[in-house]
């Protein structure tokens, strides 16, 4: 949707039906005037066609010159704006990682690889919903597919026999990426039991409903809160935070940057370097926590364990 006409179905949506007091609609107007105007300077005139990228752009540039608290105030709006396109309109939305705390813009939050063991191992693979619910979030994860290129998938891109998946990703650029092999089962299950049982009429998509109706991003979305208040998974852990497990994995089992662009389909390299700083954060976290000497606690302990050590040393070497 045109940028501008978008602004004023969103404020005809506050101001009607969410009782928000003038002062708040006042200030998200102000806010989301700055916010839009900073794309349409990047020549972007949709909002449809504003990338997570560019509302991170926006942020770090109001960093450089407001006061965190204001900075804070204009990323509620944002996301406020791109959750009301996403629920009416099923645009993706780009501020859906975005976190701004005291200290500024913060890094991408994503699973373990045990939170992603405990979530793929929690599905019913004999109930056909949740054989459907499993498939999607196998998909989503061994392939670090943006949520509209999972639901938007269609038979033809997808050979399970080979392990190989085209995506059609913004812009329209395909790119070839591997699925995960403990995906391919389940991904063969859901195509050939409970696909052909629910389809109503002919369809190229790879998933539908139990209706025969394609799947939405905001189905997954609530399947995904759902399942993770299920398991008691406490992070706030949203069909994008899993591309982001997926790109923090393989770098941390080695894989170079540039295969990891690829296959997310990032245009720009700026935009994949962000995991470098999580696994630098993830680097630091692991130093203060196993390091003996960032241990304050036992520092008095351990030194006193070395000199005992030295004294029956030279005692036994005597």
């Amino acid at each position: 949707m045109k940028l501008d006409e978008a602004l004023r179905q969103y404020l005809v949506q506050i101001t009607v039906n969410d009782g928000k007091s003038p002062r708040t609609i006042a200030s998200y107007h102000r806010d989301l005037n700055q916010y839009l105007e900073f794309m349409k300077s990047r020549n972007i005139e949709d909002s449809s066609k504003i990338s997570q990228k560019d509302v991170e752009q926006f942020i770090l540039a109001q960093n450089r010159v407001k006061k965190n608290k204001s900075v804070i105030r204009m990323a509620a709006s944002i996301r406020s704006f791109h959750q009301f396109m996403s629920f009416l309109y099923n645009e993706e939305d780009p501020s859906v990682n975005l976190q701004v705390h005291g200290s500024g813009l913060t890094l991408p939050i994503y699973c373990t690889v045990e939170e992603i063991g405990l979530l793929m191992g929690s599905f019913d693979d004999t109930d056909p919903r949740q054989i459907l619910d499993h498939a999607l979030l196998e998909l989503i994860y061994s392939c670090g597919l943006r949520i509209s290129e999972c639901v938007g998938m269609t038979l033809n891109r997808i050979d399970l026999e080979s392990g190989m998946v085209r995506v059609l990703g913004k812009g329209n650029k395909e790119r070839i990426v591997p699925i995960a092999r403990g995906s391919i089962s389940i991904l063969k299950k859901y195509r050939d039991t409970v696909r052909p049982l629910w389809l109503r009429k002919p369809t190229g998509l790879f998933f539908i409903n139990r209706l025969g109706h394609p799947v939405t991003s905001r189905s997954v979305e609530l399947m995904l809160k759902s399942k993770c208040n299920e398991i008691g998974l406490k992070k706030h852990i949203t069909p994008h935070k899993l591309r982001h497990s997926y790109a923090t994995h393989l770098l941390q089992n080695g894989a170079d940057l540039r295969s990891i662009q690829e296959m997310l389909g990032h245009s720009d390299i700026q935009t994949t370097e962000i995991y470098t700083h999580v696994q630098n954060q993830h680097m630091f976290d692991s130093y203060a926590k196993y390091f003996p000497a960032e241990k304050e606690n036992d520092l008095g302990s351990d030194t006193d364990d070395v000199d005992n050590d030295k004294k029956n040393s030279s005692n036994s070497n005597e």
